[in-house]
């Protein structure tokens, strides 16, 4: 087969298989109403939970005014600033650990995090649901890669307590599962762990600024000390509105990552300005009226959608999907409503498993109450002119 032919029928596959995937182009910055391909939209697809995308403009004015444009090197040649520094400090105080390390994106502070962690002969154990990072972190680590049934405790602890002769083993978890919305049972996690002296990991990618009275994140959520949850990853491009990511943990543990951490060694660092404009966003990020405000938009969403009977999962999170099944229905209640002016992604497989396409519904304190009204409106009437979408009481998967 050649290299074409190849690429000619992966490509038609997933045409035909209602998969195919493709761009949409904003014309305005990042907020609840946009300006997408020439079209006003009400987004609902935005990972910016508290509207702090939008915000931040002039502390980078300002920063890039002082720091210009590029970090010029890696962290260790001579690209790490007093910005990254400051940056990192900041990082740490808000989510109670002594250290946090800057890693550009999300994607390379979990790759990162677990490939330095995990050598061959251990084994990463992690949740079946984790985001593709995380999954790929423990296949370039080389150690043995298990995964436990969703939300399956019961069968992690099976795992764990496999009479193998093997290494170390990691735990691995996130904390909001991105497509389900569900919450994992850190707690119980971090017992598990302890009873069998492994090291947990949880990305709180979609819990940092969501979780926690003050918005530190699932530690301060369930209350746990460092030493219960020792190695702390969140992003800075979800609800902090920005963009990097970071692991926080340990002295001993972020000194490990600088030594080992290859996506953190071997790139370049994070543009100082955007180091340096995060801290306004971080201090923005306590305004617990932003999180109010958001509880309140779920809570408005959910009881409608209750009210109609459509197919919520268990998602208490600015995650609200609604279970579909198949994908081309889904793309067909995305496009319907995208004709009314509201942006809903319709997510389907390689992302979630086969058969349970659906849209993701994702809510933001920049979202109004007329919003919200005008999205369970658009979808009742879809769903009451299409007896074929499923109802909360039928089981799609």
């Amino acid at each position: 087969m050649s290299w074409q032919h190849r690429l000619h029928s992966k490509l038609q596959q997933r045409r035909d298989q209602h998969l195919w995937r493709q761009r949409s182009v904003l014309n305005s910055p990042q907020d609840a109403h946009v300006d997408c391909n020439g079209e006003t939209l009400v987004n609902f697809c935005s990972n910016d939970y508290l509207g702090l995308a939008a915000s931040g403009g002039e502390d980078l004015a300002t920063a890039a005014r002082r720091w210009q444009f590029g970090s010029g090197a890696s962290h260790l040649v001579c690209g790490h600033s007093r910005a990254h520094h400051a940056l990192e400090d900041a990082l740490a105080e808000l989510t109670g650990y002594p250290r946090a390390l800057l890693f550009s994106t999300g994607y390379m502070a979990n790759i990162g995090a677990i490939s330095a962690l995990a050598q061959r002969g251990d084994r990463v154990i992690q949740d079946k649901l984790n985001h593709t990072s995380l999954l790929d972190g423990a296949i370039l680590s080389r150690a043995d890669l298990q995964r436990f049934r969703h939300a399956d405790y019961e069968h992690l602890a099976d795992l764990l307590n496999k009479d193998d002769a093997r290494g170390e083993t990691l735990v691995v978890s996130d904390s909001l599962f991105s497509m389900d919305g569900d919450l994992a049972d850190v707690p119980q996690l971090s017992r598990l762990c302890e009873q069998t002296g492994s090291l947990l990991m949880i990305d709180d990618a979609h819990g940092f600024g969501v979780l926690g009275e003050n918005g530190g994140g699932v530690r301060e959520h369930f209350g746990l000390t460092t030493q219960q949850l020792p190695v702390y990853v969140g992003t800075l491009g979800k609800a902090l509105g920005g963009y990097g990511a970071f692991v926080a943990g340990s002295n001993d543990l972020i000194d490990y990552l600088i030594q080992f951490a290859r996506p953190y060694i071997y790139t370049t660092a994070l543009p100082p300005a955007v180091a340096e404009a995060m801290l306004g966003n971080l201090e923005r990020l306590k305004d617990n009226a932003r999180r109010q405000q958001l509880k309140a938009r779920i809570q408005q969403f959910r009881s409608g959608a209750e009210q109609m009977h459509l197919p919520l999962m268990d998602s208490h999170s600015p995650i609200q999907p609604l279970l579909i099944g198949e994908s081309a229905k889904a793309i067909s209640v995305s496009n319907e409503l995208r004709t009314r002016g509201l942006w809903v992604s319709a997510i389907r497989p390689p992302t979630v498993p086969e058969g349970s396409a659906r849209l993701r519904v994702t809510l933001s304190a920049a979202h109004s109450d007329d919003d919200v009204k005008r999205l369970l409106d658009a979808l009742s009437a879809i769903w009451q002119n299409d007896n074929t979408l499923p109802r909360a009481s039928e089981q799609v998967l």
